[in-house]
């Protein structure tokens, strides 16, 4: 199903007046504080990196990000791990988590070790397979799968995570799919990622599952979205979503990692990285 299709079938654009998101991204509160680093999905350049990685990760530095965020969910594009660990290091970024795919579960001691080579803390899964097509009882066993390889990435040294995506906070007989994920799983061996452009895509508010997990998420993605149930994402502070305030809410923020990601853009996607770095280390809260 594709992602217009999907939240049309959602309907979530009724849901917009029960967010606590603000039109303009900048709340009422103010402060002192800025973000110490910002960070970047590769994803969001991902056409680029395609066609040449190396030249890819200078750019994300030239524009001012200190952290990447990696995916090993596509190989890293065919780099091997010494030779892209290099690369980062030339460049002075540093890569604390990557993007992975469930079927790494099945060879999660090869994505441990060239994690370590790459300095990654986090394996963080992207999605779950057809996750739009799931019900209740997937979800619960998805969480058992995850609280066995979380134990099992813990004893090799790593942290797993999951990821949300849009359809994650669809709701099937009377129950969130991502609350029944998020509370089966064993919040000592699975960490959760926050993207909040997919939860405001998917009806949620951002803000609200900061109260309810916050404790949870030691990453995120900053993402914006022009609407709630919108089909795509904007660049930062041109959307709903509220980081002013959703930062103040963050504890012991310059711990934790915070990567910028877009998948859509009105013009080159680095003018819009270079935008959204701008913004977001410009912001007060």
């Amino acid at each position: 199903m594709k992602r217009r299709e999907f939240l049309t079938a959602l309907g979530v654009a009724a849901l917009a007046p029960q967010l606590g998101c603000s039109s303009s991204g900048a709340g009422a509160l103010t402060g002192t504080r800025r973000l110490k680093k910002v960070g970047i999905q590769l994803y969001t350049l991902r056409d680029d990196a395609r066609r040449d990685l190396e030249g890819t990760l200078a750019n994300i530095a030239r524009a001012g990000y200190k952290e990447v965020e990696l995916l090993g969910s596509m190989n890293n594009f065919d780099m091997a791990p010494d030779r892209l660990r290099a690369v980062l290091d030339r460049n002075g970024l540093t890569a604390p988590s990557t993007h992975i795919e469930t079927g790494a579960f099945a060879d999660l001691d090869r994505y441990i070790d060239a994690g370590k080579i790459l300095g990654h803390q986090y394996l963080i899964v992207a999605s779950l397979p057809d996750g739009e097509k799931l019900g209740v009882d997937d979800y619960r066993r998805w969480a058992d799968r995850f609280n066995e390889a979380g134990a099992r990435a813990l004893r090799g040294g790593m942290r797993l995570g999951f990821h949300d995506e849009a359809w994650d906070f669809r709701k099937v007989d009377g129950q969130v799919l991502y609350d029944v994920f998020a509370q089966r799983t064993d919040p000592s061996i699975v960490w959760l990622q926050l993207d909040t452009g997919n939860a405001a895509i998917g009806g949620a508010d951002p803000l609200e599952y900061m109260k309810r997990y916050g404790s949870r998420y030691w990453l995120f993605h900053i993402k914006d979205a022009p609407s709630i149930g919108a089909d795509h994402d904007v660049e930062l502070g041109k959307g709903v979503v509220d980081f002013r305030k959703l930062f103040a809410m963050i504890d012991r923020i310059d711990e934790k990692h915070l990567y910028v990601e877009q998948e859509t853009y009105p013009g080159a996607p680095i003018d819009s990285v270079r935008r959204d770095y701008d913004y977001i280390s410009s912001l007060t809260f």
